[in-house]
């Protein structure tokens, strides 16, 4: 069990599986004795076969946490009426079923971010009004693989709305129908756009959940909340039928998944082409193989000393992260020091063309999204933009404005400016990340949480947060490791191998469950 002091996240990204012993430290245990709270996804099928536990009673005991906790945290905006019906019908099927025959999700609560579709009772809505009500023509392309791995849909996450693309003011986990979503650790900003697949993975609410990522919005979430998230190549998992901000960069994730998870979602999609060239990237066998405790061993990582510039007021950090580079070298890693990136300030300021891009993109994928509804409240961004001016209380447009969703609906579609910018981001990220990655013959960067994301977003490639440690405020923070298109089997080994060597996640005293 070498993940179960780790959330859920982690375990499934480690390949540990131990979904819920992150925040459980407490004993909630049936008749059996089979403790919920301390079992990873390997411990849960086999209390499965061994009739110690069922898919119903689980989904009955995350019930009772939503209950309890969501109130509080808010990383929850609905659970599905029919998790119960397909949690007895995952036990239906199991009685006939081999052990073998079912995948590790068979059975298992997922949780979905709510700017992701599902067919079915739940809404899917960005976390705004705009969108309640709306039918979606189809399940998204990722709720289908999971669905055709035996998993049960158990509602929608909370997240900043829009996926943090309505403005510049709303705080962090903010959305007019979820609320203002809490960090478990500190009750204070859970970080986004994704905090509430986070969220409900550190606390318990849940064993499984996916969140989308532009731009540090799995990564992010991942590490303030303590929880291990993968950001994969883009096109790896399909985008079709999640809300979009750019096709070019968004990819969907597992803020609480792994290696296994990723097994579930990965793949081809008609509806996303991105998917069929990415799929030369999916290992034969999977990802679960790459869950080796030697992962470190013979690991290039890369360190790009100004991203631990912390300041010389803050002594913790720099002892903390010379801990994390110690951890990893004592795991037969290569630490490669000193590095530099080309034009580090550029792709990290404001000047690489980022934003021109992105509010080109989300008008256009936006509306295209919106037009493919079955049925809407809205069918195009200036609607949402209308909708907000006549729900301003709802939405609270006078607290936190909507000037992106402005400046998109200003664009006038992929012109020249767009172009330059476009053509600005690849030359940045070619003679960048990419350049140093492959002169240096990198297995991987590492950087500080979601420090790296900026490199990865413009680039299309892929990452992990791991959970490292905690400030004395009790703050989590976690080291992120980032590498090329395709990378994630690497990644996968250099995480597991980092984890089992540490072990160090705490579960947050809210989650833990009180009989």
């Amino acid at each position: 069990m070498a993940t179960q002091s780790f959330p859920i996240y982690i375990s499934m990204l480690l390949g540990l599986l131990a979904i819920l012993s992150l925040y459980g430290s407490g004993s909630c245990s049936f008749d059996t004795n089979f403790s919920i709270e301390e079992a990873t996804l390997k411990d849960f099928q086999l209390a499965f076969y061994q009739n110690k536990l069922t898919s119903r009673q689980l989904v009955e005991f995350y019930l009772e946490q939503v209950r309890r906790l969501n109130p509080i945290l808010k990383g929850i905006i609905e659970v599905n009426p029919d998790a119960l019906n397909q949690a007895s019908q995952a036990d239906l099927k199991r009685k006939r079923s081999s052990l073998r025959s079912l995948s590790p999700l068979h059975g298992i609560p997922v949780l979905v971010k709510d700017n992701i579709a599902t067919k079915d009772k739940l809404n899917t809505t960005a976390g705004s009004f705009a969108l309640l009500g709306s039918i979606v023509p189809r399940d998204a392309g990722v709720v289908t693989k999971l669905r055709k791995a035996g998993a049960i849909i158990f509602g929608k996450a909370s997240l900043s709305e829009w996926s943090d693309f309505r403005s510049y003011e709303p705080p962090n986990g903010w959305s007019a129908r979820g609320g203002q979503g809490k960090n478990p650790y500190t009750m204070g900003e859970p970080c986004g756009s994704s905090s509430g697949s986070a969220i409900s993975v550190a606390a318990n609410m849940v064993t499984v959940s996916l969140g989308t990522e532009t731009d540090g919005s799995i990564l992010c979430p991942s590490t303030l909340n303590s929880v291990v998230g993968i950001k994969p190549t883009v096109g790896l998992t399909s985008r079709a039928g999640v809300v979009p901000i750019s096709l070019r960069q968004d990819t969907v994730g597992t803020v609480a998944d792994a290696a296994y998870v990723l097994d579930a979602i990965a793949g081809a999609d008609r509806y996303d082409n991105s998917t069929i060239e990415a799929s030369k990237y999916i290992p034969r066998g999977g990802y679960g193989q790459f869950l080796r405790a030697e992962g470190l061993k013979g690991k290039r990582i890369g360190i790009v000393r100004k991203l631990y510039d912390f300041g010389h007021d803050d002594v913790f950090y720099i002892g903390a992260f010379e801990k994390v580079f110690k951890t990893l070298k004592q795991g037969g890693a290569i630490l490669v020091d000193n590095l530099t990136i080309d034009r580090f300030d550029v792709i990290t300021g404001s000047s690489s063309g980022e934003r021109t891009a992105l509010l080109a993109e989300f008008k256009i994928s936006l509306n295209a999204y919106l037009k493919q509804l079955v049925a809407s409240p809205i069918r195009s961004l200036s609607d949402a933009i209308e909708f907000n001016k006549k729900n301003s209380k709802l939405e609270k447009l006078r607290e936190y404005g909507q000037e992106l969703f402005l400046e998109a609906e200003a664009t006038k579609g992929i012109g020249g400016a767009e172009k330059a910018a476009l053509a600005r981001l690849a030359k940045l990220s070619k003679e960048g990340f990419e350049r140093l990655m492959i002169k240096n013959k990198l297995d991987a960067i590492a950087a500080p949480g979601r420090l790296i994301s900026p490199f990865l977003a413009i680039g299309g490639f892929p990452g992990v947060s791991v959970p490292a440690g905690y400030n004395p405020q009790g703050l989590p923070f976690g080291i992120g490791f980032g590498g090329l298109k395709g990378f994630e089997p690497r990644l996968i080994e250099i995480a597991y191998g980092f984890e089992h060597l540490t072990m160090g996640r705490k579960s947050p005293s809210l989650g833990r469950h009180k009989k």
